[in-house]
This record gives structure tokens, C-alpha cells and sequence, in this order.
């Protein structure tokens, strides 16, 4: 089956054709980092590693960008309130520069944790100022900017389709907008460079041809996935609080810059929830992959949870659920290790198995199938190598893993102990007796080059 994915922008589920043949433009907007990425913010990044993985697995070459908000994001998508980073700075006490390295460090760590794969390149906004600056100065140049006191900013009423992608009511919005809009013409206008405060200096500022500033969030995206990817792509990616502002915000401006949407197809994921209600930094209900692991989890567990819901549909967190994955997660590796060496896939399962991910990344069908495969009568070792082949989507390091070794009671490794005494005295006869006992218990002892190794029998 060819691949098929839903375009957020047509509304529809459409085959995906590249637009350079056996090549795929991926650009994914990452975190801002003024603190850890909570489990929700990382559903989203699983479903892109799960997108990048199946697109790898149909054959195509990914140029996958990731970008690093470190800059020019405030609290308020109305383009107030201060800056996320200066804001982080003030609870840690730590300088904007160093509490985005120090976040940016700790989001990577956790992408390791749930096997996401890096992106082929990174780009921090604080990089790409006058690669910003740029993309700002064509918009200007194309007539769809305003100056204000505090910045330059776009004028959305120059667009025909602007927020398209959201299906926007701008008549209603303009019309019942609670929004001060002060110097904004329109309420949707967004900023594209914000002026630093005359009275202070800001820790984060850059000299600029309308003065001294940072640039709104919006542009980052814009400028850096041009960049690298070129002014229309294949995929953009991001969570569905993207779609009604940022996402439209960035197809604006490369509107305006290029005549072009930016990316052929756009691709979201969607929420996890707790309590029926969105997770997030703002209303304090997060949880963190440290969390889970304080809690006893292998990160992996949330990863395979994940797996078990579309990424168009919303997910319940419940720690019952994460048990449940945990619980299905571990019999799939004891299966996979008892199967012992692998030979050669099983062309039928991989078929089906790749109908399904090719249906709009259909990742519950596609672990039916797996558990399907577990239940065959196909041989141990075909299901092992089919089961391999398929953790190259699913990404739960099936190969790596191993069951832990029980613990040894200490009895027995006293009678260990005392028969590696026996034998150093030279008393074979006690020596073999405590071999026997040892044995008789349902272990047995290994003599290595490095001491007697106890184990299970």
C-alpha cells in the first residue's frame, strides 16, 4: 500500500509523493526551552520519530530539521507578557543563555530515553538572527508589515486566505476579540520584531534595521526551515495547539516572503491529556520522563502507550494504562529474546504490517498485527527476524534487551564462597559436596578466569 497521511491543510487523507523522488523535506517545531518538556509535549515527538521511521522504512532519505526556541516566544500568543527564556531566568536565577543550554541538554536526554532519533540538523533560534532579520526585511519589502511603539508587526488583512489552515472565523474573531489590541490594526496581527524596552536591557537583544529587538516566535520557523529545507517542503510538523496560530502564523509569512504555503503537507499530533484535560507547564499538572522513572518505569513503556493510541486521537494519561503497556511491553521482549537467532522475515506479516503504518501511521493496527505475528505458527526464528524488522518503526530496542538476572539468594553464594575456599585448601572431596548442595538448590557454579560465576539453572 502506497503511504498515505492526512494533510491538515486540504483536511484529507492524501498519498504522500515527494517532491524530489526518493528524497523528504521534514521540518518539526521543537521545544522552548525555558524548562523540562513534559510527557505531553513528548507525544508529539514520538509520533514525528514514528513518521520520520516509516518514511526511512518505505525507502525515502530524510532530511529531518529540528529547531530550539530559545528566544522571542512569550507567555501570551496575543504577543504579550515577557519572554518564556527571561521568565526561566528569573526562577532559576540561572542567565537566559544558560538555562537554554541547560533545558536544551536535558530535551535531548529525554528524546534518548524514548529511543527518538536526533534530527539531522539542529537550529536554535538565537543562531538564525539575521537569517530572521532577512525573511523579516522581505515580508517588509512585499508591503504586509506595521511599525508600533514596541515592534514591526504583520498585517493579516493583506492575506485573502489568512488562517486557512486553522479554518478561521477572522470576521468573528475581529469581531468579538477580548484582546487589547493597543497599536495592532487587527486582532490575528502578530509580531514579527519586538523593540527591547527603552528603560532596561534585556539579557537576549540583537541590533536590527528597525532598531534594537528580538524577533517574534512566529519567524524562527519561517526563516530556519527556508533555510534548510527550501521555501516548500514535503511535511511540517507539531502538536494541534499548533494549527490556529503558529502553524498559520508561519504560512503567512512565507506567503508573503515566497507565494508559497511552506510545506505540502502539514501533519499533527494531538494532545495527551490527564484528567480529561490538556497536560501543561501553565496550569501545573506535567509530568516528566524523570517522573516515570521515579516511579519505576522504563521510558520505553510510555513510548509503546503511545503507540497504542492514532496520533490523530487524544490520549488519556492513567498510570493503570502506563501498568498495562509496561506489562504488554515486557511480554513482547520475553517473547523476541526466547525466539533465540533470527533468519529471515516473514514477507506476509511485513505486508501487512506495512499497510497498516502506511495508513496514516495506523500504529494500533500495526501492533495487532505484531501481536498477530507473536501468536503464529511460524517458526522462532522467522518471527524473531519479522519482529526485528518491525521495531525499526516501533523503536522499542527489541534487539537490546535483556532479561535481568534474579538476584542470588545469599545462602547460595555462601555455599559458593565456601566451596572456592574449599578448592583453594586443596579439600576436592568438600569442594565437589558443595557443588552438589548448590546444584540440589537449582543453581549451578561457572569456574571463569575471573571467579566462580552463580547463576540459575
Amino acid at each position: 500500500m502506497k503511504l498515505r497521511l492526512y494533510d491538515t491543510y486540504t483536511r484529507s487523507t492524501r498519498d504522500f509523493e515527494p517532491l524530489q523522488p526518493g528524497e523528504v523535506g521534514l521540518y518539526a517545531c521543537g521545544p522552548t526551552v525555558y524548562n523540562y518538556a513534559h510527557i505531553g509535549n513528548l507525544r508529539t515527538y514520538i509520533f514525528e520519530d514514528v513518521l520520520r521511521r516509516v518514511l526511512t522504512f518505505n525507502g525515502y532519505q530524510v532530511k529531518h530539521v529540528m529547531n530550539i526556541t530559545d528566544v522571542g516566544h512569550l507567555v501570551s500568543d496575543a504577543d504579550t507578557g515577557e519572554d518564556r527564556m527571561e521568565l526561566g531566568s528569573q526562577r532559576t536565577g540561572m542567565t537566559a543563555w544558560e538555562i537554554a543550554a541547560m533545558y536544551t541538554e536535558a530535551f535531548r536526554a529525554d528524546m534518548a530515553r524514548l529511543n527518538i532519533q536526533e534530527p539531522t540538523i539542529w537550529c536554535k533560534a538565537t543562531d538564525h538572527i539575521q537569517d530572521q532579520i532577512e525573511t523579516v526585511r522581505c515580508i517588509e519589502a512585499h508591503g504586509y508589515t506595521y511599525r508600533t511603539s514596541d515592534g514591526i508587526y504583520f498585517d493579516t488583512s493583506k492575506l485573502p486566505d489568512y488562517g486557512y489552515l486553522g479554518r478561521l472565523d477572522i470576521e468573528g474573531l475581529q469581531a468579538g476579540s477580548r484582546v487589547e489590541l493597543g497599536e495592532k490594526q487587527h486582532s490575528t496581527d502578530f509580531a514579527l520584531w519586538k523593540f527591547s524596552p527603552p528603560d532596561q536591557q534585556r539579557q537576549m537583544e540583537w541590533d536590527s534595521p528597525w532598531g534594537k529587538g528580538f524577533p517574534g516566535w512566529h519567524i524562527e520557523c519561517s526563516a530556519m526551515s527556508a533555510k534548510y529545507l527550501g521555501p516548500f517542503f514535503d511535511i511540517h510538523c507539531g502538536g494541534e495547539d499548533h494549527i490556529t496560530v503558529h502553524h498559520t502564523n508561519e504560512i503567512a509569512q512565507t506567503e508573503a516572503c515566497h507565494s508559497t504555503r511552506l510545506a505540502n503537507f502539514w501533519v499533527h499530533g494531538y494532545f495527551l491529556q490527564i484528567n480529561a484535560a490538556r497536560m501543561g507547564k501553565s496550569v501545573g499538572n506535567f509530568l516528566t520522563v524523570q517522573t516515570l522513572i521515579d516511579e519505576g518505569y522504563d521510558p520505553l513503556a510510555y513510548r509503546f502507550m503511545c503507540l497504542g493510541a492514532h496520533y490523530r486521537a487524544r490520549l488519556n494519561f492513567g498510570w493503570e494504562a502506563l501498568e498495562s503497556a509496561s506489562t504488554a511491553l515486557n511480554r513482547l521482549r520475553a517473547a523476541c529474546h526466547s525466539w533465540g537467532t533470527p533468519s529471515e522475515a516473514d514477507a506476509n506479516f511485513l505486508a501487512r504490517f506495512t499497510t497498516e503504518i502506511n495508513d496514516d501511521l495506523n500504529m494500533p493496527r500495526a501492533l495487532a498485527t505484531v501481536w498477530d505475528l507473536v501468536k503464529s505458527d511460524l517458526s522462532d526464528a522467522v518471527k524473531k527476524a519479522t519482529l526485528l524488522k518491525a521495531d525499526e518503526v516501533l523503536g522499542l530496542r527489541l534487539a537490546e534487551w535483556e532479561p535481568a538476572e534474579a538476584a542470588i539468594p545469599a545462602e547460595i553464594l555462601t555455599l559458593a564462597q565456601q566451596r572456592q575456599e574449599a578448592r583453594a585448601a586443596r579439600r576436592w572431596q568438600e569442594a565437589d559436596a558443595l557443588r552438589e548442595q548448590v546444584k540440589a538448590a537449582g543453581y549451578e557454579i561457572e569456574d571463569t578466569t575471573q571467579g566462580p560465576r552463580v547463576r540459575r539453572v
